[in-house]
């Protein structure tokens, strides 16, 4: 799909879709639960979809009625996967799901985009050949079987949090307890405090015993539950931004209490407003693309942390540095830092790329709503914000697809 946006002030109301991350991690508490739950305000992205054929891939009874998706749950310890669980290009449901596979000691196969299984899964990797399980990897699949015991886990903590979550939405539901040994720095711990907030909603608990270990009390019972899925700050993060562009947009949808990481963008869009900060992303690293849109249209800007962002849907510092050149923006990509210097920011001399890539597909559009111009690759929105251009009209963007 090819977008076309016209430049032009945003001015009016958005809602923001649910958060994805605790909709997944919610709908999969749901799964483990010994009863029918209903999860309420659920966006259909693609990833969401991921998790619920997963769910009923192993045996969960997962009914969609508008934004509320009904679960009835299965006994993990015994399921046996009716049929390859496809996480299409969702990464957060395959890292979760791998541990929940092991619980039942069956055999499991994963699908995927070619892209999504040349991801590392190397913790799952190395903690499968230490306990002697099957993990076996390549560009269509990914196997696995073992039955997860109660023990200590060491896992680097300047890696995906989802490792850890998914080992903490498991782990519970083993004989005795479990301890998880995080080798820090402990980076984006925002999301494993979501999944702690999570498992407690479903009645299942697990807590810090200090800043780098997670105690989980084995034996326990995920108990069915009807919730609602906050507001996505992820997803508010790009249309706050037009704020800073010179719009007056109010998000709505929004929890003020939130534990979601990425809560932080008003924080960072502020100091890129007034100067040239440093920034680390290391917490926050989904909010990359749009922080680096934002700097490049402000003052520039100094990035650390970056070093996750090539494990993303795409190298999401190399292809924004890419696009944003078309701006007339330099950009330098270290190995763990982003530099972006203060040049003249101009209509792009070119038609820009989303890359496969939700997120820089929806922060070039906000920057093309000062400049104007066009993406090629614009449906990479329907992973996460599917009527992502929809809510940009309602703020009266000029955009055209094609």
């Amino acid at each position: 799909m090819n977008v076309t946006i016209q430049p032009g002030r945003a001015v009016g109301y958005v809602t923001v879709p649910s958060s994805k991350s605790m909709a997944h991690r919610m709908l999969i508490c749901a799964g483990l639960s010994g009863g029918t739950s209903q999860i309420g305000g659920i966006d259909l992205n693609e990833d969401i979809l991921a998790t619920i054929a997963c769910l009923r891939a192993l045996g969960a009874d997962c009914s969609v009625s508008g934004d509320t998706v009904t679960v009835r749950g299965v006994d993990m310890k015994s399921a046996k996967a009716m049929d390859i669980l496809s996480c299409h290009e969702s990464g957060s449901t395959l890292r979760f799901f791998i541990p929940l596979a092991l619980l039942s000691g069956n055999k499991v196969s994963f699908s995927g985009t070619e892209k999504l299984l040349s991801r590392p899964l190397s913790i799952y990797a190395q903690l499968c050949a230490q306990r002697g399980f099957t993990f076996t990897q390549n560009v269509s699949y990914v196997d696995v079987q073992g039955k997860l015991t109660a023990d200590t886990y060491t896992v680097p903590g300047d890696i995906s949090s989802q490792f850890i979550s998914g080992l903490l939405l498991a782990l519970p539901m083993v004989e005795g307890d479990s301890v998880i040994s995080i080798i820090p720095p402990v980076e984006s711990r925002g999301y494993i405090d979501l999944t702690l907030q999570a498992m407690a909603s479903f009645g299942v608990h697990a807590h810090w015993q200090d800043e780098v270990t997670l105690v989980i009390p084995g034996n326990q019972q995920y108990t069915a539950a009807d919730l609602y899925v906050e507001g996505d700050y992820s997803g508010a993060a790009f249309f706050e931004a037009l704020n800073f562009l010179g719009g007056d947009v109010d998000v709505g949808g929004l929890n003020p209490d939130s534990l979601q990481g990425d809560k932080v963008y008003t924080e960072h869009f502020q100091r890129l407003s007034f100067g040239c900060p440093t920034i680390d992303i290391s917490n926050c690293p989904d909010l990359g693309p749009i922080l680096f849109a934002v700097a490049a249209a402000k003052h520039g800007a100094h990035f650390t942390g970056t070093r996750r962002l090539k494990l993303k849907e795409s190298d999401r510092a190399a292809v924004m540095a890419e696009e944003l050149s078309a701006f007339g923006t330099e950009v330098t990509v270290g190995e763990n830092t982003v530099d972006i210097a203060a040049k003249a920011f101009h209509t792009p001399d070119r038609v820009l790329q989303g890359h496969n890539d939700h997120r820089i597909v929806m922060s070039l559009a906000v920057l093309l709503t000062r400049t104007g111009g066009s993406i090629e690759g614009a449906e990479a929105v329907s992973k996460s914000f599917p009527d992502f251009f929809e809510k940009l009209k309602d703020v009266d963007i000029d955009v055209t697809t094609k």
